[in-house]
């Protein structure tokens, strides 16, 4: 069972964290997050390619409610609109959703 305020609780950090490190980066209104539901592997293939990137562990039933969240608080912030589709986060490998910059590869 996911409890509902632990997610939104969650969802509220993460946000205020990818805000913090857009500002520390200087992210340009252009610049905005990609957010992705990934394995371990894929998190590090991503983190690998680029800088920052900004991540939790959660569990895997949690990942659709919890990214449907950010996605909303990022859309609020931003206005930018974040593709994804929750119904393919059901794998029992995907345990982290992982934000970062696509403009900005790790160089």
């Amino acid at each position: 069972m996911i409890d509902n305020q632990t997610a939104n609780y969650t969802a509220k950090v993460y946000v205020y964290d990818l805000d913090n490190c857009a500002k520390e980066f200087g992210f340009k209104q252009d610049e905005n997050w990609e957010l992705s539901v990934l394995s371990d592997s894929d998190k590090i293939a991503i983190e690998k390619r680029y800088y920052p990137t900004v991540s939790i562990k959660a569990l895997p039933e949690m990942l659709p409610v919890l990214f449907n969240l950010v996605r909303t608080r990022l859309a609020q912030l931003t206005g930018i609109t974040n593709k994804g589709n929750p119904a393919q986060m059901s794998a029992a490998d995907l345990q982290f959703l992982v934000a970062y910059n696509p403009k900005r590869p790790r160089t």
